[in-house]
């Protein structure tokens, strides 16, 4: 079947609709490789046209009560209103969304991006006993609602394997790094007289960001600073700026997506060392692929999926991320070993133009859309 004239509609009420995965991977990968017709609704001001994809607001909610109650909702007659060919729903509070739309003999397809029965068990907010409900109960609505649609989608084997046994037609679309985004050459001038240590990404307690501060305190003989951007909460930073009795934390806030990729580029080590929580653990973080990408050697968690690709590729080194003083002796490893550092850099992001990479990956989500279209 021709893939022109296809309408496809991706449906998120949870993340921003230029959410790199959904728009700049999955939304620009079947726009520009098969040609569909793209909607994306999301939580957005107006509706528009943006890069050939074309944006249908949802009022943004005020609040996460009203987002997971009336969002969905809305979020349901807007897409019935597109009369698209395919429904690729992004959202766990979507699962409702996604049977009723089966219920209007829809093509439907869950894109699964996170463990969510596992994240629910990590928060350490609720009582233990209630978060095990919780967690179980959504696991058998999850898990029975996969059952109705036509392909499930995950970003890992392991969450893959969760659901072969409810629905066959589940595969993993692993969320590496657009070769696009990847510098060729990094511009050594553009770098600081001190050595910067930078994360991106969401700001928390299980993201090892104060053993990364007590470990950079350590090092008190070395001009180490460490950047970071993303979202945090202000509680959150009071605690850690509390532990820099050095001034060596530079927190930055939120930047896009490209810029973040550049201040990447700029920087010494790549640090992503979060705590061994299973969810962590089973998981492949999107910013280990992105250091890799732009050279620069990588920190990372001892785990064993982890570790497998980062000393594999040669491109880091791995330790206890509960252990400031094992991050400070791979600190200070590298900036004394320059040579080997740079090795470092140079292995990962040929692994990442090889192996790593978006469009490899994207191949395998074309080929999902095209057996769905292709069937009778």
């Amino acid at each position: 079947m021709n893939g022109n004239f296809k309408k496809i509609c991706h449906i998120t009420t949870v993340h921003s609709p230029f959410d790199v995965r959904i728009f700049h991977k999955e939304c620009k990968t079947l726009l520009k490789k098969s040609g569909y017709e793209v909607i994306l609704i999301a939580q957005n001001n107006n509706n528009e046209l943006v890069d050939g994809i074309n944006i249908i607001a949802l009022q943004k909610a005020k609040n996460r009560l009203q987002r997971m109650t009336f969002l969905p909702f809305k979020a349901f007659k807007l897409a019935l209103k597109q009369k698209a060919n395919i429904y690729h729903f992004h959202d766990p509070e979507l699962i409702v969304l996604g049977v009723a739309l089966k219920l209007f003999m829809k093509k439907v397809i869950y894109d699964v991006h996170e463990d969510i029965p596992e994240q629910i068990l990590s928060k350490t907010y609720m009582p233990k006993i209630l978060r095990k409900v919780i967690s179980l109960g959504f696991n058998l609505i999850e898990k029975n609602s996969a059952r109705f649609f036509d392909y499930v989608i995950t970003t890992t084997d392991f969450i893959k394997s969760k659901f072969l046994k409810y629905n066959r037609k589940v595969i993993d679309v692993k969320n590496y790094i657009s070769k696009q985004y990847i510098k060729n050459t990094i511009d050594k001038a553009s770098k600081s007289n001190d050595f910067i240590v930078i994360f991106a990404g969401g700001i928390y307690k299980e993201r090892g960001i104060l053993e990364g501060i007590k470990a950079c305190n350590m090092l008190r003989e070395l001009p180490v600073r460490f950047l970071i951007f993303g979202e945090m909460d202000s509680t959150y930073y009071s605690e850690i700026k509390e532990v820099d009795t050095l001034g060596r934390l530079d927190y930055k806030g939120v930047l896009p997506y490209e810029k973040i990729l550049m201040e990447f580029a700029k920087a010494d080590i790549g640090f992503v060392c979060d705590y061994p929580l299973k969810r962590h653990m089973e998981g492949l973080p999107i910013k280990l692929f992105e250091y890799m990408a732009v050279g620069i050697p990588i920190i990372a968690s001892n785990f064993p999926l982890w570790k497998e690709i980062v000393e594999k590729n040669n491109c880091g080194i791995c330790v206890d991320p509960t252990k400031p003083e094992e991050i400070a002796k791979a600190i200070k490893y590298l900036i004394t070993h320059p040579d080997e550092a740079k090795k470092m850099g140079e292995n990962g992001r040929k692994a990442v133009l090889e192996k790593y990479n978006w469009e490899k990956e994207s191949e395998k989500l074309l080929n999902v859309y095209k057996e769905i279209l292709d069937k009778k």
